[in-house]
């Protein structure tokens, strides 16, 4: 049986790591995926992928690093998410995954304008969701957990929005029949969120946010994990 693989292209802050685990460790549980069929390749560490037909899937986490960095591994892993896409390999990108993602196959990545949005927030389905194989059976809103500085401003072609929030317009993204992203976390819990909420207290004191009432406001999020679980268990990635 092929592996599934987690691309890793960075680590959570040290603190987070050492009291909740780290983005392999999150993956692995919100995809329910089995500790032996995973492969984890850490890009940002100069590891080198393998080749997307040897793989069942591919899982590809956040990042502290920024897409318009442009950084070597990056772009390396961007030119193998273009070959995956030939092959239509299921992939499913997360928050720089999901930049990423879109920068590959010709989208625009930079700043989201009116800076970070971070928190527990509210997504919005769009009508394009209502008959997606995955998106179609959730319901109008939800709440998923982010932290970002950077978005997706403009897509690639041929691509569709599934859901928005009220400051990035482009949650979710459908690029084929197999392939995802978010910009949200489905692999967060309310711990790994309120971590994150801390450890940026004085970048959100100093950019005009309001770092208590953000903490205050994070709530459990199973639907966005749901979404994670079901594109697992959609193309056979999932245990059992």
């Amino acid at each position: 049986m092929k592996p599934v693989l987690i691309i890793r292209t960075g680590r959570a802050p040290a603190p987070i790591r050492a009291r909740h685990g780290d983005f392999p460790h999150w993956f692995r549980l919100g995809a329910q995926l089995l500790p032996e069929r995973i492969r984890v390749v850490d890009v940002e560490a100069g590891e080198e992928l393998p080749a997307p037909s040897e793989v069942a899937g591919a899982l590809i986490t956040g990042s502290a690093a920024m897409v318009t960095e442009r950084a070597a591994w990056s772009e390396r892993t961007a030119g193998w998410i273009r070959d995956a896409m030939d092959l239509e390999l299921p992939m499913f990108g997360v928050c720089y995954g999901h930049q990423l993602m879109s920068h590959a196959l010709g989208g625009r990545v930079d700043y989201l304008p009116g800076g970070r949005e971070i928190g527990t927030v509210t997504i919005n389905m769009l009508d394009a969701a209502k008959n997606d194989p995955l998106a179609g059976s959730f319901p109008s809103a939800f709440r998923a957990h982010a932290t970002h500085e950077q978005s997706v401003l403009e897509l690639p072609k041929n691509t569709t929005v599934l859901a928005s929030s009220s400051r990035d317009p482009h949650h979710l993204v459908r690029y084929g029949k197999n392939a995802m992203s978010a910009q949200f976390h489905p692999e967060f819990n309310a711990d790994v969120m309120r971590a994150y909420i801390d450890r940026k207290h004085h970048d959100m004191k100093r950019e005009g946010f309001d770092p208590h009432h953000t903490f205050k406001q994070v709530a459990p999020t199973p639907l966005a994990r749901r979404l994670f679980r079901q594109f697992s268990r959609h193309h056979g990635l999932a245990a059992g």
